[in-house]
């Protein structure tokens, strides 16, 4: 299985702002699986908060996606759903968006890091 999934490669799905992911389409990042299901949701005003949680959901359960990207405002409309997410594979990595500088104070996975280390330990 080790063997498959190396030379299959596994994805990298985005849930973000219209240009977020246009910038890693064009990047070659995009993918339609064999259910015609994308690897990307692009998130508008009109994006209904449940949509963006089943998709974030579904993305959690394909085994082809390795990481999701996603950006730290709209992960900020699910994050109950992110934080439930314990698991390393797949990695959940909030990054920034045009419109929405990043704030680490936001960032689970960080949050999480902070917990697992002495401050101290980190200054030497």
């Amino acid at each position: 299985m080790a063997l498959h999934s190396a030379i299959k490669g596994k994805l990298i799905s985005v849930i973000g702002d219209e240009d977020t992911c246009v910038g890693f389409l064009l990047g070659g990042v995009g993918e339609i699986n064999k259910n015609r299901h994308p690897n990307f949701l692009v998130v508008d005003k009109n994006t209904a908060v449940s949509e963006i949680e089943d998709c974030f959901k579904r993305f959690l359960k394909r085994d082809d996606i390795d990481i999701i990207l996603i950006n730290q405002n709209i992960a900020e409309l699910i994050r109950h759903v992110i934080d439930n997410h314990t698991q390393p594979i797949p990695a959940v990595l909030e990054i920034p968006s045009k419109d929405h500088p990043y704030d680490a104070s936001k960032d689970s996975i960080l949050r999480r890091a902070r917990g697992m280390f002495n401050p101290e330990d980190l200054v030497r």
